[in-house]
């Protein structure tokens, strides 16, 4: 490996020399100078790794230094050593982007480890990932095969995003993959798991996680109280890794006091879970009690017209009708410049409901235009892509406005998305459904091992749309494709996001409690 070149910019570089040495000593190169105007023509002309910077020099000063040299190149690292310790200078030097902060006298190892963490950060963060890793893998297995309750589930997809998202820090694909098998061990016991359990969870008279029909009564109300507003979010299609992507930006205005996960109700799409969500029932008692209002995914005119309606009518059977609310869907950038706009209104209410559905649209956009699969092609890029777009959103503007306010904010989604892989066949008539994560319809004919099915949907909490509809969901990664024009579809879908089947990214979602930093 090439010797690292430092630069060493100090007008008693003289009195330095035994530092020189150690570092020298160290494997680093050193290169001297006594003034700023030597160094930044030196830094023009040759490549440096860092800087160390004398912040009180004759002629240019150390921070006249650093603004030259980041003018010439913004991406060296900068080291700025001083003996000058207000507060106002350590401000400016921040505020100058300086990679570290050191006070005279300073001792070699000060120096030495200042440049281990610039220089060596990734490498030494790298490596420890992967031992740390390596020591969790077997208590990740030992949960998988320990016969894990629902509690214990929502704990190992915890842990599988957080080594994921720690391993974008690892340079070893061998570890990458290697985890990925792993969570695609866990999905395959998360189905075996959903298709053990899940009618039991439908029956109310049974011990079950909070699931969408009951997100409301038991997570969101409670913490609705008088003088302060509670305002809900519901982001659409947000998985959990998603939101730990977009979570430091939330935690620079709220501090967040509780993350929970919950899970999404079949089908894990949006007609049924956040229909199901705003209603506080199953899609089987909406149908029944708001026969108008449901409608089944074959029938003409929009699923998720009534939100509103049913959440006006979940307080009532609550007896907490007298609560203030308002409710406000964001489906494109016009309604989002209407919520920047109109949020500070909304102070007003008891609770304020704000549906946004960029992250949905992100998905099935993914699907369908290129540019978009070259942007979000994976888990990293995916998540990437939708912390930037929260960090530029209309929806993070208007946050912003009440984030100075004594506000309660509960974030959480409707159901998650998951990569698929893997085409499984279905052969149903004209009256089967599209969706590519689940299916409706008579008489469908499949292999029983890919999918699972709900013959009779009540028991379920699903409507029968047709005399004798069954339902199916895709385990895993799969996707249910038709024979006819099989293998366009296959490759037209493999490696998109989708959603409405069985896996710990569609089922378990984020619901975060916060509180704004000034509470």
């Amino acid at each position: 490996m090439t010797a690292a070149k430092i630069l060493w910019v100090d007008d008693e570089i003289e009195s330095l020399q035994s530092q020189k040495m150690f570092l020298e000593n160290k494997g680093y190169e050193i290169e001297t100078f006594t003034n700023g105007e030597d160094a930044i023509d030196y830094v023009k002309d040759n490549l440096v790794d860092v800087v160390l910077l004398d912040e009180s020099m004759p002629g240019l000063t150390g921070l006249e230094t650093l603004a030259r040299i980041k003018e010439i190149n913004s991406q060296i690292p900068i080291v700025l050593i001083t003996k000058n310790e207000t507060e106002n200078l350590m401000d400016e030097a921040i505020g100058s982007e300086i990679s570290d902060y050191l006070i005279k006298p300073v001792n070699p190892n000060q120096v030495w480890l200042s440049l281990k963490k610039i220089i060596d950060n990734r490498r030494l963060v790298a490596e420890k990932t992967t031992t740390a890793y390596q020591q969790q893998f077997r208590h990740l297995f030992m949960a998988l095969n320990d016969n894990p309750n629902y509690n214990d589930w929502m704990d190992i997809y915890k842990k599988l995003v957080y080594w994921e998202l720690e391993m974008e820090k690892s340079d070893s694909p061998e570890m990458v993959e290697i985890l990925q098998s792993q969570k695609q061990e866990a999905n395959t016991e998360f189905f075996k798991f959903i298709s053990r359990n899940y009618l039991s969870w439908v029956n109310p008279k049974n011990e079950a996680p909070i699931m969408s029909n009951n997100l409301m009564q038991y997570k969101v109300l409670p913490h609705v109280e008088p003088g302060t507003p509670t305002f809900f979010l519901l982001i659409d299609n947000l998985r959990f890794d998603q939101w730990k992507a977009i979570q430091p930006i939330f935690a620079e205005h709220f501090r967040v006091l509780e993350e929970e996960t919950f899970y999404s109700i079949l089908p894990t799409a949006t007609q049924y879970a956040r229909n199901s969500i705003f209603s506080g029932l199953m899609p089987v008692d909406i149908e029944k009690h708001h026969p108008e209002e449901w409608k089944n995914d074959d029938e003409q005119g929009g699923k998720n017209l009534f939100e509103e309606e049913f959440f006006k009518k979940l307080l009532k059977r609550l007896r907490k009708d007298t609560i203030k609310h308002s409710y406000t869907k964001v489906v494109n950038n016009h309604d989002g410049q209407q919520l920047v706009n109109n949020i500070h209104n909304l102070l007003g209410n008891d609770l304020n409901i704000i549906i946004y559905n960029f992250v949905d649209m992100l998905s099935h956009a993914r699907t369908e235009m290129e540019v978009l699969k070259e942007l979000a092609g994976d888990e990293t890029s995916y998540r990437s892509i939708t912390r930037s777009w929260f960090e530029h959103s209309p929806l993070f503007a208007a946050l912003k406005k009440i984030a100075d306010k004594k506000v309660n904010l509960i974030l959480a989604t409707d159901h998650g998305t998951v990569k698929v892989k893997t085409p499984y066949k279905v052969v149903g008539d004209k009256q089967t459904t599209t969706n590519l994560r689940y299916k409706h319809g008579r008489n469908l004919n499949f292999d029983p091992k890919d999918v699972l099915a709900f013959k009779d949907p009540r028991v379920a909490g699903l409507p029968v749309p047709n005399v004798n509809s069954s339902y199916i969901f895709a385990k895993e990664d799969g996707f249910l494709c038709y024979p006819n024009n099989y293998n366009h579809f296959v490759n037209y879908y493999r490696n998109t996001f989708q959603h409405g089947g069985v896996s710990m990214e569609e089922m378990i979602v984020p619901v975060i409690k916060m509180v704004s930093k000034v509470s």
